[in-house]
């Protein structure tokens, strides 16, 4: 097996050894039963919910959907990443989830003016909860994007496991 063949399926190892746990039971905490929890909404629309007093029946089903969602997405996407199934779309849809993570963790939860988790590139400290943390993240999963699931993915195996094309 080549480097380059065997680099997305690292990237997919890495993903599930350090991310994938880390999702799962962030998503755990997003459902109550057979039901969203009021901790969903709070994590991913925090100010709406201060605003309502946390009364998740004041919010809009645009909130109610996105919140599914953004649950569903961190349950699938990782799961869908460890199999190598749809690894390309997968790994785009985590780019997008981590970003948008962020996003609201910087905004909605307020941590944009604080420098210590913003933190910042090229300063000698690489432990900053945003910028070193999550652009490393985005490592494995941009070579998944690039190079697909790798020989020991589903993917691979739908396309025939002939190994003539690298696109898996």
């Amino acid at each position: 097996m080549s480097a380059p063949l065997a680099l997305p399926t690292l990237a997919r190892f890495i993903f599930v050894a350090v991310l994938l746990p880390y999702y799962w039971a962030s998503a755990l905490t997003k459902i109550d039963g057979a039901a969203l929890s009021v901790n969903a909404y709070a994590q991913i629309f925090p100010r709406a919910m201060e605003a309502v007093n946390y009364d998740v029946s004041a919010l809009s089903p645009f909130h109610d959907l996105v919140v599914a969602g953004g649950t569903l997405a961190e349950f699938l996407l990782p799961a869908l990443l460890a199999l190598g199934l749809f690894t390309r779309p997968a790994a785009l849809g985590m780019m997008g989830f981590i970003l948008l993570q962020s996003l609201t963790d910087l905004i909605g939860h307020g941590s944009w003016g604080d420098g210590i988790t913003l933190g910042a590139i090229f300063d000698r400290a690489p432990d900053s909860v945003i910028l070193d943390q999550r652009l490393l993240w985005m490592m494995p999963l941009a070579t998944c994007v690039l190079l697909g699931g790798g020989p020991l993915s589903i993917d691979r195996l739908a396309r025939g496991g002939n190994g003539q094309s690298q696109s898996a």
